[in-house]
């Protein structure tokens, strides 16, 4: 991926010199590691919000926390990896921006908040043992970046564009809180049993991977940056963090109804959906027949 050189957002947020604070919990219900571990295993890594699944697990929920944050701090000049996630947000930034503007709206941009160990957000606490997430509460990506050493090491996802799709994932889920779609899928919650609940997650995680798709669709047209090997290392990364291959590795065996984020081969295939269409419009999972 020939990502020098490129134009970096401004929306990037560096935490990582400053304390990550506080117990994790959410509505007031404090949360044990065991929980923690089962989300990251079994209901997978890139979640819309580890810390909303971590909630339904619990039986918590409640008003999301306010948050205080002083002056935001960008990352150091010199800092090459927040330089590459910085310029992967850029590039969402174009693309989303380009579409919202050809549906008659303005595109929200979202803020990246680099942080380590634990960090307060307007969904709770957030913890690095999570992995990356998005917030609806205070529209913004969080992403310890010490996971894509997790991503290389223990989920056999290495690669620069794998650590794109990343950022490009959870952006589709800043898109679906715009488009109202996340908030829907919330208001069910509770009102339908947990089988159902889990079918509705599936579709929404597989609909952001779409939306990744469509920006690596996008972005490709506008700057020719990809190579063959990128579209296989996100292919890759998708394919490893499948319910069923996580569930696996961590049990030894997959339970499809307990699935929130979809298969590894329906991870992949509606991230070729939106790659190779780049378009919103394919990405509907939710009228889907089959996924």
């Amino acid at each position: 991926m020939r990502w020098e050189g490129e134009r970096q957002s401004d929306n990037v947020e560096d935490r990582r010199s400053g304390g990550g604070g506080g117990g994790f919990g959410i509505g007031g219900r404090g949360i044990g590691i065991g929980t923690i571990a089962i989300a990251l295993l079994a209901w997978g890594v890139f979640g819309i919000n580890p810390l909303t699944t971590i909630g339904v697990l619990s039986g918590g929920g409640g008003a999301p926390t306010q948050v205080q944050q002083g002056p935001a701090k960008a990352p150091p000049a010199d800092d090459r990896n927040a330089a590459f996630v910085s310029t992967v947000l850029a590039s969402t930034e174009d693309v989303w921006g380009q579409i919202f503007q050809q549906g008659g709206a303005r595109y929200q941009q979202p803020r990246l908040v680099l942080f380590r160990g634990a960090t307060p957000t307007a969904c709770g606490t957030g913890q690095s043992a999570m992995g990356p997430f998005y917030c609806p509460g205070d529209q913004k990506v969080y992403l310890d970046m010490n996971f894509f050493d997790t991503m290389t090491r223990q989920l056999g996802a290495p690669g620069e564009f794998a650590r794109a799709y990343v950022v490009a994932h959870e952006v589709g889920h800043h898109v679906q809180n715009l488009l109202g779609v996340t908030g829907k899928v919330d208001s069910m919650r509770g009102r339908i049993s947990e089988r159902q609940q889990n079918q509705l997650s599936v579709r929404l995680e597989l609909q952001a991977d779409c939306y990744a798709g469509i920006w690596a669709n996008r972005s490709q047209q506008a700057k020719q940056w990809l190579d063959a090997d990128d579209i296989e290392s996100a292919v890759n990364a998708a394919q490893q963090i499948g319910d069923d291959t996580l569930q696996k590795r961590g049990q030894g065996y997959a339970v499809p109804d307990s699935f929130t984020h979809g298969s590894s081969a329906q991870r992949v295939r509606w991230f070729m959906q939106g790659y190779k269409t780049g378009s919103v419009q394919a990405c509907d999972t939710f009228n889907a027949q089959g996924l």
